[in-house]
């Protein structure tokens, strides 16, 4: 086994909190004892030499533009602290927050923080039975909202049972407390609390395939643990000067929170955001407008993207890099941002139990499209069996991590502490997701264990398909799902969003049929082909699997 010494993650050593356990050949990642969320990223830099710098740029609906520092945001931060705890918010104690991707939201989290209660996390995508679901069950007496979200809920508040507080902005009614007049007449500045590094931070209610959400609670050394693959996966340039991040991601999400807000403050660089839907030509001009140079995505919003071929010559763009995660990777998107963007697309794998523990660096070693990546530093992952043992090189299994040494794992959910042990196979923690990992250690997704298809004695993996079909010219987007057939036990079905100029006709079936044939294998081909115009996403921006499964199974027989 090559020395630590030789890894190309040694660049990583005394710039990250990554350290080399060399009693165990081993990289570790230092967790402090003590940690708080707002004080390890506004607070590093509201006094300062970067007091007075950009924090964050946000471009209202209108175009107007509003802008924040370090210190504006810290202050305005600590005036909210005051007011959370003068209407008797104590230290871990929920505060939903329900204002989409603005700045109340960034200004909200420092402040909950700040007095060591818990950001809960609610996003404005959510329609009033799930609101109703969360706000019960996580007992939240406080929400922050926004005029514009909440309005469709005011008519059923009183079934909120436990909330006794709402703080709007916008336009307020007369029971509801006025945001700007919450914040206006309070004290300057809040001294963080102490908390402890377990103490928990975020809660965040996961959408689900099946039933009402559940609590995800992280606690405050999340960030501390993000810290090595963040910086692998922004390619090693977080502290790039003039960075400017964005994400189209709603900030109630790991991927735009986590993977975005809170690393970007985390190391004193500014972040853009808007409140507008995400388009591709509009997200063009507004990183043109704003010249971002990092950014996080979903790989359905990069196949947006990658529907305009060679971007840079019709906008002047400033974009370096995209970390990608949320969804696997197709390789002809991956070759797109490489070779026709002209950027660095650097995926990443993990789950938000336990997250970003494979990912890309194209900066430290060579980026394989369709691949995952390799095993981040700190972090051990493994392909394992049903009974939890390593399977070689070469052979699918269910990606794992190892439970005592996952630095990023949850604190359970909310009302039940502790990791569930549906997702413990031994010392193992279990992903649900079936790769390969080759000979040189780059891992392949073959998709989620629940959705293997099936076949006349085969077991096939949707993922592969999608990345063959995606690279077909004459295809947008696409989602492979199993069909319960009477001969076969399951065929493979797919649905294609075609490009614009493509003619949804049997013949176009036939050749997308042929080209999977021919390219990947006869038995992995699809037996049927669905056109749609737009796939259904989820509040986060996947598309939603099981409910194109669900439409499968509703057109069997």
């Amino acid at each position: 086994m090559p020395s630590l010494t030789s890894s190309p993650y040694m660049a990583l050593v005394g710039r990250t909190n990554l350290y080399v356990d060399s009693s165990k050949d081993h990289f570790r990642i230092g967790i402090p004892v003590n940690a708080n969320i707002a004080a390890d990223t506004v607070g590093l830099y509201s006094g300062g030499d970067k007091a007075n710098n950009l924090a964050l740029i946000h471009e209202n609906l209108d175009g107007s533009i509003e802008t924040y520092t370090f210190a504006e945001i810290d202050r305005l931060a600590s005036k909210l602290a005051h007011f959370l705890t003068n209407i008797g918010v104590k230290r871990g104690e929920p505060v939903a927050i329900h204002t989409g991707q603005s700045p109340q939201t960034g200004i909200a989290h420092m402040a909950v923080y700040k007095i060591g209660a818990i950001a809960m996390t609610l996003s404005h995508l959510y329609g009033p039975n799930t609101v109703q679901h969360i706000l019960n069950d996580s007992k939240a007496k406080v929400i922050i909202t926004h005029s514009e979200y909440w309005s469709n809920l005011r008519s059923i508040a009183k079934s909120f049972g436990s909330l006794r507080h709402q703080i709007v902005c916008g336009t307020p009614r007369k029971q509801e407390f006025n945001y700007d007049e919450c914040i206006s007449d309070q004290p300057d500045y809040f001294e963080p609390v102490i908390t402890a590094s377990e103490e928990p931070a975020i809660l965040q209610y996961t959408s689900g395939s099946t039933g009402m959400p559940k609590g995800l609670l992280h606690a405050h050394r999340i960030i501390h643990a993000y810290l090595p693959s963040l910086n692998l996966f922004y390619n090693l340039e977080v502290d790039y000067p003039d960075a400017k991040f964005w994400t189209p991601s709603d900030w109630a999400w790991g991927g735009g929170l986590q993977d975005l807000l809170l690393p970007a403050w985390q190391h004193g660089q500014p972040v853009v955001s808007s409140k507008h839907r995400f388009e591709a030509k509009w997200a063009y001009e507004f990183m043109e407008r704003h010249q971002v140079t990092h950014s996080f995505m979903t790989p359905t919003a990069i196949k947006r993207l990658a529907e305009i071929r060679f971007p840079k010559k019709r906008w002047n763009l400033a974009l370096r890099v995209i970390a990608a995660g949320g969804e696997s990777l197709p390789s002809e998107v991956q070759r797109w941002a490489s070779d026709d963007f002209g950027i660095v697309c650097n995926e990443f794998y993990g789950l938000s139990e336990f997250t970003d523990m494979v990912g890309c660096c194209e900066a430290l070693f060579p980026t394989k499209p369709g691949s995952m990546g390799r095993t981040y530093p700190g972090r051990t992952v493994a392909i394992i069996d049903e009974n939890g043992q390593e399977l070689p090189d070469g052979v699918v299994g269910e990606i794992a991590s190892w439970h005592p040494h996952e630095p990023t794992v949850f604190l359970g959910f909310w009302g039940s502490p502790g990791v569930p042990e549906n997702l413990k196979l031994g010392n193992w923690l279990r992903s649900g997701d079936l790769a390969m990992r080759d000979e040189n250690g780059y891992f392949w997704y073959q998709g989620r264990n629940d959705e293997l298809i099936k076949s006349a004695g085969y077991r096939i993996g949707p993922n592969e398909i999608e990345n063959t079909l995606i690279s077909h010219p004459d295809v947008a987007e696409v989602a492979v799902v199993g069909k319960q057939d009477r001969d076969r036990g399951m065929i493979v079905m797919a649905y294609v969003r075609l490009m614009p100029e493509v003619e949804q006709t049997e013949q176009t079936k036939t050749r997308l049929k042929q080209y999977v044939k021919e390219n990947l294998a006869l038995y992995k081909h699809p037996r049927e082909i669905e056109f749609v115009d737009s796939f259904p996403l989820t509040s986060s921006g996947k598309i939603k699997r099981n409910a194109l499964w669900q439409k499968a199974a509703g057109s069997t027989g």
